[in-house]
């Protein structure tokens, strides 16, 4: 051990410290003249140039990334942070406006990230709608690491159009030889290969799971298979799953099933699929149409060629070398495995053993199943998986990304619930207005207005539609793009179509389903019902030319009982009241009802609580009113407050 221990000193890697002893080798070897100085002035450089006078961050940064862009310890970020009262760890994220006084304190200007390209090209090249993961994902990554990867699709349709025979179909085609009872395990997503090259199914429920994942900002879709029955031909459904398909902006292929049906009538259905613009290739048109019968496994085959030949044009790409990131398709809680999860890979490679964070959701992945339920080490790029291993049950569309550790997913999920919780507290504000529209357009915010019409009758359609046309051809700066057209009453499904392609829905001479109400809510959309055309399309041209001014009502949110007045020196005479109903705010105009008479109408001067300025009283509380140019309370009197909102969800 000795022999051993003397060995490992004999041969340093390398000297301790700068200017101490060199190496046994060179020990009785002097320094050169040029070593020397060339050593002195790298060192007095190193001590002149000190941290930089500037740094670019993105939005967001972890404190250890900025403390090394400044060139300092993170130590010394903690505690300029701890002096402000931030009490951050070195992997926890910090926005930018906290970085920017961390950088005051140390003497260092922080500035965003400028972009490499100047934006009016980027906006060139940008397709319509907002960018999909997979196009940010790939902005990020440098060409030579990309490599082709499997297309993403999803099938949708009319109900009993045969779209569940057909990913039956699809599936048993690619059934490996003795697997009995092919797939062993629905994970709502699914891989099938054709001459080596894959193709990743997503088997959703319709196009409303469709839209509420684009809704999320997760459009993972890279081509929509619309299914249509030949003997039915398109229905109201087909109509809506086309335009949910089109918002996506993803290529659409047909496939015209049930062609084995004695009252199928191929050419019949192509000629209505031509009159919503999908015109077939073999009618001089650019989008395919196949024939399929599932049953017999006619025409399937072809099918996945097309599919094949359409996304290839789309030169999908994606670098399966880096921590993995994509979305959650579906999720549920197994009674024996806990919280499970179908996670669709788009970038990089996800490995058994990786920390996972998905929102508000931590875990590790203990164990992945692919959509026959065997166990598998890892997923590329487009490849469905089911994991086990997470702290609770992620929402469908949620985006998954891999960390570093545990502690970094758990602070990371922590952190997003808490930010979610601040938002519930602030008012939800409306991403599209048609009273602020123009406004957006003259700052070019937006391009195009769109829009989703709910009507009555189809008498009332074609006019609607054809007005609002018109109105094109008089507005250059910005384009009306009717997303989706039908009749009955607004649903669900038409303010998430909404809510994904940050929508106006128009309606008229229709109402409004409960659901949709409390979406439009929560989401912020706004809803415009209309009993008069010439209405609906006035305030639209009213709205592109910045003439629509926004419409206001006046609701009573709370009354009060004055049960005594009190005189305070220098103040005056303050009411004594009782809250009966609603609340009492402090900036709500008031009307003094005596008698049933209103005798003063004007703001409130203070509103207290005890000794406390307070914004609001609540029912069955007393409180202290005072009102400006009004001191005559007598006992009796009842308070009116009211508050004046903008009218969102009626026009006529």
């Amino acid at each position: 051990m000795a022999n051993r221990s003397r060995r490992g000193r004999a041969t340093p890697r390398g000297p301790r410290r700068r200017g101490g002893r060199p190496p046994r080798k060179d020990r009785n070897k002097a320094p050169s003249r040029e070593t020397t100085a060339a050593v002195a002035e790298a060192t007095e450089q190193e001590q002149s140039a000190g941290p930089p006078r500037e740094i670019e961050i993105p939005e967001a940064i972890t404190v250890r990334d900025l403390a090394e862009k400044m060139g300092r310890s993170p130590i010394d970020v903690i505690k300029v942070l701890m002096n402000f009262g931030v009490m951050a760890a070195i992997n926890q994220t910090i926005d930018f406006d906290t970085a920017v006084i961390v950088g005051e304190e140390m003497g260092i200007e922080v500035k965003p990230i400028q972009p490499e390209r100047p934006e009016p090209a980027e906006e060139e090249a940008e397709p319509a709608g907002p960018k999909t993961l997979w196009q940010k994902v790939l902005e990020t990554e440098r060409p030579e690491d990309l490599e082709p990867r499997p297309p993403v699709v999803t099938v949708l349709g009319h109900v009993d159009h045969g779209k569940t025979t057909l990913l039956d179909a699809i599936r048993h085609t690619n059934v490996v030889e003795g697997e009995a009872g092919g797939i062993t395990q629905h994970i709502g997503a699914y891989q099938v290969e054709l001459d080596g090259r894959k193709i990743t199914f997503l088997d959703t429920p319709g196009h409303e799971a469709f839209t509420a994942m684009r809704a999320r900002g997760a459009q993972v879709t890279d081509l929509v298979v619309l299914v249509v029955a030949a003997d039915d031909g398109v229905m109201p459904q087909t109509r809506e799953a086309l335009d949910h398909a089109r918002a996506a902006g993803v290529p659409i292929v047909v496939a015209l099933t049930k062609i084995d049906k004695p009252n199928a009538n191929v050419d019949r259905v192509k000629q209505q699929l031509a009159d919503l613009g999908l015109v077939p290739e073999d009618w001089g048109g650019e989008t395919i149409v196949v024939p399929v019968c599932a049953i017999t496994g006619e025409g399937v085959q072809e099918l996945l060629e097309n599919i094949l030949v359409v996304t290839e044009l789309e030169g999908l790409k994606a670098n399966p070398n880096r921590p993995a990131m994509g979305t959650v398709i579906e999720s549920g809680l197994d009674r024996t495995r806990g919280p499970m999860a179908t996670l669709l890979v788009q970038n990089g490679t996800l490995h058994v053993g990786d920390n996972l964070v998905i929102g508000e959701v931590w875990g590790r992945v203990r164990a992945m199943f692919d959509e026959h339920g065997k166990s598998v080490k890892e997923a590329p790029p487009a490849t469905p998986v089911q994991v086990i291993g997470l702290s609770g049950v992620p929402p469908a569309g949620e985006i998954f990304e891999v960390v570093s550790d545990e502690r970094t997913a758990r602070t990371i999920a922590n952190e997003r619930a808490e930010e979610r919780r601040q938002r519930e507290r602030q008012p939800t504000a409306k991403a599209v207005s048609l009273e602020d529209i123009f406004e957006q357009v003259q700052a070019g915010e937006v391009k195009e207005l769109n829009l989703i019409l709910k009507v009555d009758v189809q008498g009332s359609l074609e006019p609607i539609v054809n007005s609002l046309e018109q109105l094109n051809e008089r507005h250059e700066d910005v384009q009306l793009r009717i997303l989706h057209q039908g009749l009955g009453n607004i649903s669900e499904s038409d303010v998430m179509l909404a809510v994904a392609s940050k929508a106006i829905v128009i309606g008229f001479n229709v109402g409004v389903d409960a659901a949709a109400h409390r979406m439009a809510e929560s989401e912020g959309v706004q809803i415009r019902l209309y009993d008069v055309i010439y209405h609906l399309v006035e305030d639209i041209d009213k709205a592109l030319r910045g003439l629509l001014e926004p419409e206001y009502h006046e609701i009573v949110i709370g009354h009060a009982e004055v049960r005594q007045v009190f005189h305070i020196p220098r103040r005056g005479k303050v009411a004594g009241c009782y809250v009966t109903d609603g609340i009492a705010a402090r900036n709500a105009l008031v009307r003094v009802r005596r008698n049933g008479t209103v005798i003063h109408e004007g703001r409130v001067a203070s509103l207290k609580r005890f000794q406390e300025d307070v914004s609001e009283v609540r029912q069955d509380f007393e409180c202290g009113i005072a009102l400006e140019g009004f001191e005559d309370f007598e006992v009796g009197d009842i308070l009116e407050f009211c508050r004046t909102e903008q009218v969102a969800q009626e026009a006529s």
